[in-house]
């Protein structure tokens, strides 16, 4: 993708980040993000000349003006957390559906080329008919999958009615360097890592033979360009296709640290899911493929990037 403009909301998070990285290069590339959970410090170079950082929460911002004359939209700005979503549903309503819309409506009426939606595995809910297909219906369980449902739905008619093109991608369990370890909510990889690192003993709710789809964060920023350029309007698993339980992964985390503490079992939370794997068939469709066969080299280079910053 060269000399494109390009809006990424939430675009100094983990995910954005990366996608800003690969993109600044060629394009100009315009970044709004409250700074709730990202950094200006994830991006490589965020003094270049390609890159605008507006500071605004995506509730208040002025969507006609920052999607006007703008290419493609990546569209991750979101409260991301269960936990949170379950503590507090109606600011996830406001920031995930209501934000979200408004952005639609104006990337509609200014013509934008395709909008990349970042979704969730977390819209499968409880369903054990694994592995996971796009076409099963909606379970959501808390109230951030069904925002992202509804974020989802919301596409889709968008698509119908106004012609916007769209793909979203559903997000399974995301790792990699630049991952937020100090967040209450932070994912299971950087708080194993983190916490064992520490010397600390790591926490795993429930009994850990719960399973999760494992994705490496440079594969999902793969994802969202190649789905940008892509002809293909609707929904795609973005994932390995390969199962780990939490004990498995831990043990792995483990081994690759050379520690030999053991994990504290606590119960387990409100709104996760027992088990999810991915059906990555769609991935052909925005013509990229992933695999589970690097595994162990990604997590040692997320492990090297949480060594710099502890």
């Amino acid at each position: 993708m060269i000399n494109k403009k390009i809006l990424i909301t939430g675009g100094l998070g983990f995910i954005g980040s990366h996608i800003a990285n690969e993109l600044m290069a060629n394009n100009e590339v315009i970044i709004v993000d409250n700074l709730s959970t990202g950094n200006i410090k994830n991006l490589n170079n965020y003094n270049s000349e390609n890159c605008k950082i507006i500071e605004e929460d995506i509730c208040n911002a002025n969507f006609d003006d920052l999607t006007r004359d703008v290419d493609y939209i990546f569209h991750l700005a979101a409260m991301v957390s269960v936990p949170m979503s379950v503590e507090n549903p109606i600011e996830c309503d406001r920031i995930n559906v209501n934000a979200t819309v408004r952005l639609l409506d104006s990337a509609a009426r200014n013509d934008v080329k395709k909008i990349i939606f970042s979704s969730s595995s977390a819209v499968y809910g409880e369903n054990n008919n694994m592995p996971l297909k796009e076409t099963e219906p909606f379970m959501p369980n808390s109230p951030y999958a069904a925002s992202k449902a509804s974020g989802e739905l919301y596409l889709q008619s968008f698509y119908e009615n106004y012609g916007l093109n769209y793909t979203a991608l559903r997000y399974f369990n995301v790792f990699g360097p630049k991952q937020d370890k100090n967040s209450p909510y932070a994912a299971v990889i950087p708080n194993f890592i983190s916490a064992l690192l520490e010397g600390k003993q790591p926490v795993i709710y429930g009994d850990g033979e719960q399973t999760r789809d494992f994705v490496y964060v440079g594969d999902i920023a793969r994802a969202n360009i190649e789905a940008a350029k892509s002809d293909f309007n609707g929904v795609v698993n973005v994932a390995s296709g390969e199962k780990l339980t939490i004990n498995r992964l831990y043990e792995i985390v483990k081994a690759t640290l050379g520690s030999d503490i053991d994990p504290k079992y606590l119960p387990e939370r409100l709104g996760d899911i027992k088990h999810s794997v991915a059906d990555v068939t769609n991935l052909e469709k925005i013509n990229i493929e992933i695999s589970s066969d690097n595994f162990e080299n990604q997590l040692i280079e997320t492990v090297e990037w949480f060594r710099t910053i502890l």
